[in-house]
């Protein structure tokens, strides 16, 4: 059976009647005005190279053309196999912290951005598992619902910034539980939430969170993204200096103790982010042993396709009216008096 791969580009095919309309007006504005120099088959006749029909011809090769290398890049092809293969994996939960302090570079070039690329790189490494996105501060919100489209949580990952949540703080049992809203309640297992956060700033409910969410069968993994040292934070506008009520200047630190509690809570692992690629195979392994559900089958077909035939007659055509010369608009300088 034959079947485009990106049919989507066949839309561009909705411009031949739009050059076609084109290509008629200039054919009756050429027609007006050879009408208003005389004779209109003895005005053409003046003109060097003409040749009627012509440039009728050379539109329709270039419209064959345009034809022939849009279909070619919708790519037709044709199912050759078709097999079928089980899907089996877990539902995942990244909740992201988004405050402020998030954008301090104790770890270049700063947390956020690093916390964005372990996300990218995980979920480069999963292979069935639904994944969801949350950003928490203040508040939590929900960016992306469980899916399998990791493209498309990745371009929404691009934009997360600390503007998108005006509460501020370091709110993790609310993410908690947003996460845990976000599994289907009739499972007990095959549940899994990762928080990224520097741990600054959190709330005492958390663990107890964390207890109720291992109770419900989430496992949850921590990572935490900073360094106990911290860093000084700037106004991302003004880049000035952040300071505090007695004017000292605000030093952003990573919370290990709450984040490792947390794991611990929620039965799950704690990682230090220093190092994207160990964390994310830390992360995928863990994923990995965990007991994965039948999420149904795939159906797998080996396709032929013919794109080049299309692409190759194309060219040819735009080859083929590239070669035929054109009428010049030099008219000759004497013409026949007998004609005139």
């Amino acid at each position: 059976m034959f079947q485009f791969q990106h049919i989507n580009y066949l839309y561009t095919l909705a411009l031949l009647p739009l050059l076609v309309v084109l290509f008629m007006s200039g054919v009756y504005w050429r027609k007006r005005k050879l009408q208003k120099l005389g004779n209109e088959q003895l005005m053409s006749g003046q003109i060097q190279g003409y040749i009627a029909g012509r440039s009728t011809f050379k539109f329709i090769l270039l419209t064959i053309a345009f034809f022939l290398i849009t279909v070619g890049w919708a790519n037709l092809r044709m199912g050759d196999k078709t097999e079928k293969a089980e899907r089996k994996g877990v539902d995942v939960v990244i909740a992201l912290d988004v405050s402020k302090s998030m954008l301090a570079k104790d770890i270049q070039p700063d947390r956020l951005t690093r916390a964005k690329q372990l996300i990218m790189r995980l979920t480069d490494k999963m292979k069935n598992d639904r994944v969801a996105l949350i950003v928490f501060a203040g508040k939590s919100y929900m960016q992306v619902p469980l899916t399998i489209d990791y493209s498309s949580l990745k371009m929404i990952l691009q934009n997360v910034s600390p503007d998108i949540v005006p509460a501020q703080g370091t709110v993790i049992s609310e993410a908690i539980n947003m996460g845990v809203e976000s599994f289907a309640r009739n499972e007990r297992k095959y549940k899994s939430l990762i928080v990224i956060s520097d741990g600054e700033d959190h709330d005492e409910q958390a663990i107890e969170a964390a207890q109720k969410a291992a109770d419900e069968g989430v496992i949850i993994h921590t990572v935490g993204v900073g360094s106990p040292q911290g860093s000084t934070l700037y106004d991302p506008e003004t880049q000035s200096l952040k300071l505090d009520e007695n004017g000292s200047p605000v030093v952003s630190k990573l919370n290990e103790d709450a984040l490792r509690a947390v794991s611990r809570s929620g039965r799950g692992t704690y990682s230090l982010l220093q190092n994207t690629e160990e964390v994310s195979d830390k992360l995928n392994t863990a994923l990995e042993s965990m007991e994965q559900k039948n999420l149904g089958s795939l159906m797998y077909t080996d396709f032929t396709s013919y794109f080049q035939y299309f692409l190759f007659a194309g060219f040819l055509a735009l080859i083929i009216e590239w070669l035929l010369p054109g009428a010049t608009k030099k008219v000759k300088t004497k013409i026949d008096e007998s004609v005139a």
